[in-house]
């Protein structure tokens, strides 16, 4: 639903994503398949056009041309209405023929996006994290608080938590002290073992964001949300930053048996693996079935998957996929994906467009798009291969894509 309130997405999807090395050799993070139909970047612009915020600017920087074709072909918003716009910007070296140096220094280098549209808010979200989110529910909080700053915020596993910036909030909801990727987090006061974490996700008065990014440029500090300008504004007495506690926003049609408050941030290898296992089963921890809150992407226009005969429990099959006597269990599946006779696939991931050989065995396996597995081929763990490329973690194995297509 259109809202009076100018809201303009800005959506940070320049990351390298190393760590999700091979499958970022060629494309940057937000630009990976996931699910079998999707790609990550697919999920925060699904949030943001569920919740009604039209205005989207989309900054990229490494690798991009998959994810720009991607957002080209299945993101085009066909309306007579000016503000409804979705836009790739690249680098654009105002300030100096320097690439984006940050998150924040992205935002920087493209003031002049800022002053075009003049929002009365601006969202900043990551394009790294599989989850739904009701962005108007922030946005009230954050009028309500009259904040200068909303941060999105969840608990997560003290033990986990040196990968974000922590907070400590006090009980109206206001941040009091910040430490970013720190090497001991503070646990909650209220919930032993667990840290409040930051999404990524942010609500900023445009006044707010511009002033104390001319700051932090003028003193050349990191220009880094999450180690500058979020404690920085923490730290000012001028400033009102509140935690918005992701676990109370509430998203229609959410199944009562998926995980509260599901968020995931995909960027390793095994959290990537993790997060398509939690589509599975009879009660997925996320159910990606949500007619009321979809996930939107580009059309993909084939024929419906086919099983001629096989063993198949716990799947999710893509369409154009081919499934000819074969074992499958608790696997996601691509679209045009061809598995032969005899073949085994359990406990992996399978992108689009590749073909699976006669008695070839996948096991906790990624394959990335248009690979061919040789008949008789050993996908797995602790078990030889010649393929260049290929990355073992813990007892995951991925394969990076393919060169050509296999069909």
């Amino acid at each position: 639903m259109r809202s009076n309130l100018r809201v303009l997405g800005l959506v940070m999807a320049g990351g390298e994503g190393s760590r999700l090395a091979p499958l970022t050799e060629e494309r940057s993070k937000p630009a990976v398949p996931f699910g079998g139909s999707y790609r990550i970047v697919d999920f925060v612009l699904s949030n943001l056009l569920n919740s009604g915020i039209y205005s989207t600017f989309v900054l990229v920087q490494y690798r991009s041309q998959s994810l720009i074709h991607h957002l080209r072909e299945g993101w085009r918003l066909s309306t007579p209405h000016p503000d409804d716009f979705l836009t790739v910007v690249p680098p654009q070296m105002r300030v100096g023929k320097v690439w984006y140096r940050g998150t924040a220094d992205a935002v920087y280098q493209n003031f002049n996006l800022i002053a075009d549209f003049r929002p009365d808010l601006i969202a900043v979200f990551g394009a790294d994290h599989i989850y739904r989110m009701d962005i108007g529910h922030m946005i009230r909080f954050h009028r309500k608080k009259e904040a200068h700053l909303s941060v999105a915020m969840l608990p997560v596993p003290t033990e986990e938590a040196s990968g974000f910036g922590v907070a400590e909030a006090a009980a109206d909801d206001r941040i009091v002290d910040w430490l970013e990727k720190p090497d001991s987090p503070p646990e909650m006061p209220d919930r032993p073992g667990f840290s409040y974490s930051s999404m990524g996700n942010y609500i900023f008065e445009p006044g707010a964001l511009v002033n104390v990014l001319k700051e932090v440029a003028a003193e050349n500090l990191d220009p880094d949300f999450g180690k500058t300008i979020v404690p920085r504004m923490v730290a000012a007495s001028n400033y009102r930053v509140y935690a918005y506690d992701f676990h109370r926003n509430i998203v229609p049609g959410v199944k009562p048996y998926e995980e509260a408050g599901y968020w995931r941030d995909v960027g390793t290898l095994p959290a990537y693996w993790s997060a398509h296992m939690d589509l599975l089963g009879k009660r997925p921890r996320f159910d990606l079935n949500n007619r009321l809150w979809p996930v939107h992407s580009q059309a993909y226009h084939r024929s419906s998957p086919r099983v001629l005969s096989g063993e198949l429990e716990d799947i999710s099959l893509g369409v154009g996929s081919v499934v000819d006597e074969a074992r499958i269990v608790r696997s996601v599946i691509g679209r045009d994906v061809w598995v032969e006779k005899g073949a085994e696939i359990v406990d992996s991931v399978v992108m689009d467009h590749c073909r699976i050989g006669h008695d070839a065995r996948i096991h906790r396996g990624i394959v990335d798009r248009y690979n061919y597995i040789q008949p008789g081929e050993t996908i797995a763990a602790g078990e030889p291969t010649q393929r260049d490329g290929s990355r073992t973690v813990d007892d995951l194995i991925a394969i990076r894509r393919g060169r050509t297509r296999p069909l």
